[in-house]
């Protein structure tokens, strides 16, 4: 690790940067420019779920960019074409929008939610959106955010967007009953960036349920927990339901930016010609990327993998903190773990680092662990050692 060089100068100062730099990687290795090995727990924030530099996204890109970058949507992209058939595959939905990131989904999603309602006769539509939720920091995806924090200096946010408590089925069928106007609720199946917390059992299939009664179009974040994070292929197959519209991006190009939206029946002819775009979105390079993402999520049985790793993870660190001072819950699904503490815990983030693992704290309190799907048995049982240990020590300080 060293101090910034004068270069950094130049980066408008969006993030307080960790005092180093990596110059390579493999699986769910990092090595930074003094040539230090570090564990990446956190996979560029649930991106990489392959790790770095996989042999099938490497091969994958330098063959596309030998031959054809980008071209525009004013054509057919057959490499797009053949990416949203594999995600509908998978999903059981029926259309996909392709874009760069996950705010573009989400805005793609809340752009589907306001046409949804103009159909029903709305002059104002308003999407219901959870306490504790993040979304994305476009203006509207930063209005459907419920971090002030991140919303500060930048009002007037967005209007049309009605907040509920996270978990609570009672809140948004209040709501429903007495706000006419609503169109759809946005959730996240899993919140990450509030601190990985989970929905109480039922908590989704009750939204599909208000959503039918109401007429409301369910859509799903599913950025970070989607593409095998979870154990399933989406976190919401584990409550056995389908959204009218969910997002994805992160994990989906392993790296390369792409984004997209899908949406089921009843979201599925509301774009036409001229009502969204993208210049980039779905670009030959990236759809290539992500079909080989998918290649070798499926032809490693990843998705199996994180499912069963995630519970080893789980078990044992809950077995290694029992007791700890400080631990109020250890808590995840799949490869997507949290462990919370019962104070602010940002000063764990450069311990580890000085001990060669990268995590970061999500919500505060915190500790968010997002490894790579690839992380091997050797390397878990590290993780769970490091982290047990950075935790008891953090702990004991008091």
């Amino acid at each position: 690790m060293h101090d910034a060089p004068a270069a950094a100068e130049f980066l408008m100062p969006t993030y307080a940067r960790l005092p180093v730099a990596f110059a390579r990687g493999e699986g769910a290795w990092l090595w930074d420019d003094a040539g230090r090995r570090y564990l990446d727990a956190l996979a560029g924030i649930a991106v990489c779920g392959l790790g770095h530099c996989h042999s099938d996204v490497v091969a994958a890109l330098q063959t596309q960019a030998a031959s054809l970058i980008h071209t525009s949507n004013l054509y057919r992209i057959p490499l797009q074409e053949e990416l949203a058939g594999r995600l509908a595959t998978i999903s059981g939905m029926q259309r996909v929008f392709f874009c760069n990131s996950g705010a573009e989904a989400n805005e793609a999603a809340l752009k589907l939610a306001r046409l949804h309602g103009h159909e029903q006769g709305m002059e104002a539509p308003s999407v219901i959106v959870a306490e504790g939720a993040f979304h994305g920091r476009t203006l509207a995806t930063l209005s459907a955010t419920a971090s002030r924090a991140a919303q500060a200096g930048f009002e007037p946010l967005v209007q049309g967007f009605v907040r509920a408590p996270y978990g609570d089925l009672d809140a948004v069928e209040r709501i429903g009953r007495a706000n006419p106007h609503v169109s759809a609720v946005l959730v996240e199946p899993v919140q990450g960036e509030s601190g990985v917390r989970l929905p109480p059992p039922g908590y989704l299939a009750g939204l599909r349920a208000l959503c039918d009664r109401f007429g409301w179009l369910l859509m799903l974040d599913e950025v970070q927990t989607g593409m095998g994070r979870t154990g399933r292929w989406f976190a919401h197959q584990h409550a056995d339901i389908r959204p009218d519209v969910m997002t994805l991006a992160k994990a989906l190009g392993n790296g390369v930016p792409i984004g997209a939206c899908l949406v089921g029946d009843a979201a599925a002819d509301l774009f036409g010609p001229g009502n969204h775009g993208s210049t980039f979105g779905g670009n030959p390079l990236a759809c290539s990327a992500a079909l080989a993402t998918l290649g070798a999520i499926e032809s490693q049985a990843l998705v199996a993998r994180a499912a069963a790793l995630g519970a080893t993870l789980l078990e044992r660190l809950r077995s290694g903190l029992e007791g700890c001072a400080g631990v109020r819950e250890v808590r995840g699904l799949g490869l997507m773990l949290g462990i919370e503490l019962d104070r602010e815990c940002a000063a764990l983030v450069p311990q580890a680092l000085e001990r060669g693992v990268l995590l970061n704290v999500a919500g505060g309190r915190t500790v968010r662990l997002l490894p790579p799907l690839i992380l091997d048995d050797d390397q878990a049982t590290l993780l769970v050692d490091e982290v047990v240990g950075l935790v008891r020590r953090f702990g004991d300080e008091d």
